[in-house]
C-alpha cells in the first residue's frame, strides 16, 4: 500500500508538472523554406516537425507534396499567396475563389490556420495586398471557412518608423492604414518579420550584442511604465504602438461574470525571426558580424523560451515563427540570407535547440502516469521506458527520471 501511495503521489506530481507546461505549444512554429537543391523530402521534413514537437509550419507557396505529408498530422499551416500571384487575385474575385478552392478547400486533412497574402511588399506592388486579402477572405467566408482560417499579410519591420522608444512607433507606409482597418474589421492578425539581427548589424554603436541576443542582465531603458531588456520586445512593442496610432486601439471589454478584460482589435504574429549561423554582414562588411553558430543558438533558444511571456506592453503568448528549418543554398540576396537554418539536409541539428513543445506522446505518458498504469517495479523496464519516452518529448533531465524510478 505504501508503494502504491508513493507512486500515486509521484504520478500526480508528474501530471501537474507536465500539464502546467503544455501552454507553450502554441507559441513557436518554424518556417519551411524550400529554395535549395539539397533538401530532404516534404514527408521527411513533416516527420521531423512531429519528432521535434514543432506544431506550426509556414510555407511560402502551395506545395502538393507538403500538403500530402501534412494530412492528418494536426500541424498548423501558415501558407503564403506568392507575391507574383497577387495581381491576378486583386483584380478578379473568381480567380481568388479558384485559388482558395484549388489550394485550400481541395486538401482535406491539412490544418490551414493562416493565409499570408504577400510577403514584405513595398511600393506599387503593395497596392495589391488589400484587394487580394479581401477577395481571399470573401472566398473563405463563402465556403464557410473564415471562422477557421485567418487571412493576413507579412510585412517587413521597415514599415515602422520612429521605432525608438517603442511608444513612438508609427507606420511610415500609407498602404498600411487601410490594411490595419481591414484586419480590425475582420478580426484578423497582422504578421510582421522581427529580426533583431539586422537591426544589430546596422547599428552596432547603439545596440549591444547582449541586448539583441536576450542575454542582457538588466533593462537597457524605460519607456513610460515599461522596461526593455531585449531588442525583440522593443521592436514588437513599437509595432503595437503603430497599430494603435492606425486605429487598432486596445479597449476594455466586459467578459462573462462582469469582469473587464483588454480586447486587442488587431493581434500581432512575429511571422519570421531568427539569427544566421554564418554568412557575414548583409550591409557589405568583409568580416562576419554577429553571424556565428553560438549567437544563432543563443538567440533562437532564448526566443523560444521568451515568446510565451509576450512583451512589456502586451504580456501573454506571442505566436512566433523561427526562420528557418534549413539553410537554403539557392536563395538570392546577401550571403547571410542562406545561413538561417536550424537543421542540416540530413535532419541533424546544426546546433542543439530545445523547442519545449509537447504533443501526443506526452499526453500518452500523462494518461498512463495519472491513471496508475505504470505501477510496476523500475526493474520491470516498462515503467522506466514509458517515463523516459515521456521525458524525451518533455525534455526532462534524465537524472529526474532516475529519481522518479527510485520512488516506484
Amino acid at each position: 500500500m505504501a508503494r502504491k501511495n508513493a507512486f500515486s503521489l509521484v504520478a500526480f506530481a508528474l501530471f501537474v508538472l507536465l500539464a502546467a507546461n503544455l501552454t507553450s505549444v502554441e507559441s513557436i512554429g518554424v518556417c519551411y523554406g524550400m529554395i535549395g537543391d539539397n533538401l530532404p523530402s516534404p514527408s521527411d521534413v513533416v516527420g521531423h516537425y512531429q519528432l521535434k514537437g514543432i506544431r506550426a509550419m509556414r510555407i511560402y507557396f502551395p506545395d502538393q507534396d507538403t500538403f500530402n505529408a501534412l494530412k492528418g498530422t494536426g500541424i498548423d499551416l501558415a501558407m503564403d499567396v506568392p507575391n507574383d500571384v497577387l495581381p491576378s487575385l486583386a483584380n478578379d474575385a473568381s480567380a481568388a475563389a479558384n485559388w482558395v478552392q484549388n489550394n485550400i478547400l481541395a486538401h482535406d486533412g491539412v490544418s490551414f490556420k493562416y493565409i499570408v497574402v504577400g510577403n514584405e511588399l513595398f511600393g506599387d506592388a503593395a497596392n495589391d495586398i488589400l484587394p487580394a486579402m479581401s477577395k481571399i477572405w470573401d472566398a473563405l467566408c463563402s465556403a464557410g471557412r473564415c471562422n477557421q482560417i485567418q487571412v493576413s499579410t507579412a510585412v517587413s519591420f521597415a514599415v515602422v518608423k520612429n521605432s525608438y522608444p517603442p511608444s513612438s512607433g508609427e507606420f511610415g507606409e500609407s498602404f498600411m492604414f487601410p490594411i490595419v482597418n481591414f484586419l480590425k474589421n475582420t478580426g484578423n492578425p497582422l504578421m510582421v518579420s522581427i529580426y533583431p539581427y539586422f537591426s544589430y548589424v546596422q547599428d552596432q554603436a547603439e545596440i549591444p550584442l547582449d541586448y539583441a541576443l536576450f542575454t542582457s542582465t538588466a533593462p537597457q531603458f524605460s519607456d513610460g511604465p515599461y522596461q526593455y531588456q531585449n531588442l525583440f520586445d522593443a521592436m514588437v512593442d513599437s509595432v503595437y504602438s503603430a497599430l494603435e496610432k492606425a486605429g487598432a486601439n486596445p479597449a476594455l471589454e466586459k467578459k462573462a461574470g462582469g469582469n473587464l478584460a483588454v480586447d486587442y482589435s488587431v493581434s500581432l504574429i512575429a511571422v519570421e525571426s531568427g539569427w544566421p549561423g554564418s554568412g557575414g554582414n548583409p550591409v557589405g562588411a568583409s568580416l562576419a558580424v554577429g553571424a556565428t553558430l553560438s549567437n544563432a543558438q543563443t538567440y533562437n533558444q532564448n526566443l523560444i523560451n521568451h515568446v510565451r511571456n509576450g512583451t512589456p506592453k502586451r504580456p501573454g503568448n506571442l505566436e512566433t515563427y523561427i526562420f528557418a528549418m534549413f539553410n537554403e543554398n539557392k536563395k538570392e540576396g546577401d550571403e547571410v540570407e542562406r545561413h538561417f537554418g536550424l537543421f542540416n539536409p540530413d535532419l541533424t541539428p546544426i546546433y542543439p535547440l530545445n523547442f519545449n513543445l509537447k504533443h501526443g506522446k506526452v499526453l500518452y505518458c500523462l494518461i498512463f502516469a495519472f491513471a496508475g498504469f505504470l505501477n510496476y517495479r523500475c526493474s520491470s523496464s516498462r515503467t522506466c521506458i514509458q517515463l523516459i519516452n515521456c521525458a524525451y518529448y518533455f525534455v526532462m533531465d534524465i537524472s529526474t527520471i532516475n529519481k522518479v524510478c527510485l520512488l516506484l
